[in-house]
């Protein structure tokens, strides 16, 4: 018997990767659209062979539907993924888990009193390169990790998003609150941890909005670019970048420096991980490109959710370990960024 799934919000992220996900896994039979664009929810369902629904309502008390995809703009998350839950669904989440840890706080609470199941789509930890590299690191095969450096940047979500403008909101302070820090580094910052078995406890960075305007021509009111310098628990040390900016070919690369060697992730197309190490040995790995806006391949967090509901497992990002990275990306920006 296949399941029966919602999708809040209807936008890129669902066109390119929830919906077709749920499509192409066997435990799910049918697809509920909603989007507050009916127009879009209709579209979907008709290209994915699901159904639309015309209110938020009809989705959250349809008893047959058991799990949701909270799809919609960040400003939102709190209260539909909070309201999915308490209404006996488990929900996939989009990151950023919420505009602030507050908010995120306010899910983890209906989490608890629902008892049902919060996974946060840090997609970047299910790549075959950052599960192989994190084996390497787990083993210590390179010694412990003394530093790394990240970094994600592309051209920009109006490049990516539904309506190719830059009136997209990810622009507009009460819909994005973080800009690039939420859209971008959040992820990276959730590598980190997932990566290093660590979490970021201290942060020096600058943000600005260099270069992005709005559908008038005005700077965005949120940042586009982010450097920063991170401190850990376990007293690793390394440094960020997240940039709407890099007007070439995306940048997804980290680095992860040990005491025998180093680890390069994404730095070249071909060999998405190589290994260096201390006494000139390269070991070459070609496993899978990453995902780009350009080329969407399966993320697999679709099947790692549905998974964790059909065994009753823990999920593979909880919300706990979301509102881990959220914290960071707080501290990124200050009083005033988010």
């Amino acid at each position: 018997m296949g399941m029966k799934v919602g999708i809040i919000g209807c936008g890129s992220i669902t066109k390119f990767r929830h919906a077709p996900e749920y499509r192409a896994n066997p435990h799910v039979d049918e697809i509920v659209f909603f989007d507050r664009n009916l127009q879009r929810a209709k579209e979907l369902a008709q290209q994915f062979g699901g159904r639309s629904v015309e209110t938020i309502e009809e989705l959250f008390n349809d008893p047959t539907i058991v799990a949701v995809s909270d799809c919609s703009s960040n400003e939102a998350h709190h209260i539909n993924t909070a309201q999915a839950l308490l209404h006996g669904k488990h929900v996939l989440c989009e990151k950023p888990l919420a505009i602030s840890v507050k908010h995120a706080e306010e899910i983890l609470k209906a989490q608890a009193a629902s008892g049902k199941k919060l996974m946060v789509d840090h997609n970047q930890r299910f790549t075959k390169a950052h599960q192989k590299a994190k084996e390497i690191i787990d083993k210590k095969e390179l010694g412990e990790v003394l530093t790394f450096k990240s970094s994600f940047g592309h051209q920009g979500p109006e490049s990516w998003g539904v309506d190719k403008s830059n009136a997209t909101w990810f622009f507009k302070k009460e819909r994005s609150h973080s800009g690039v820090a939420g859209d971008l580094g959040i992820h990276k910052i959730d590598l980190i941890h997932f990566l290093l078995d660590d979490e970021i406890e201290d942060v020096h960075a600058f943000y600005a909005a260099l270069d992005k305007v709005d559908e008038n021509g005005k700077p965005i009111e949120v940042c586009d670019n982010v450097v920063c310098a991170l401190k850990t628990k376990k007293g690793r040390l390394g440094t960020a970048s997240f940039s709407w900016t890099y007007y070439g070919s995306e940048d997804n690369s980290t680095t992860i420096y040990c005491q025998k060697g180093i680890l390069k992730i994404y730095h070249h197309p071909e060999h998405q991980l190589i290994v260096e190490t201390k006494d000139g040995a390269v070991i070459k790995y070609e496993l899978e490109p990453i995902q780009t806006n350009e080329n969407q391949t399966s993320s697999g967090v679709i099947d790692a959710f549905i998974d964790c509901i059909i065994h009753d497992k823990e999920p593979s990002v909880t919300g706990q370990q979301a509102l881990a990275s959220l914290k960071v990306i707080e501290k990124i920006l200050g009083e005033n960024g988010i």
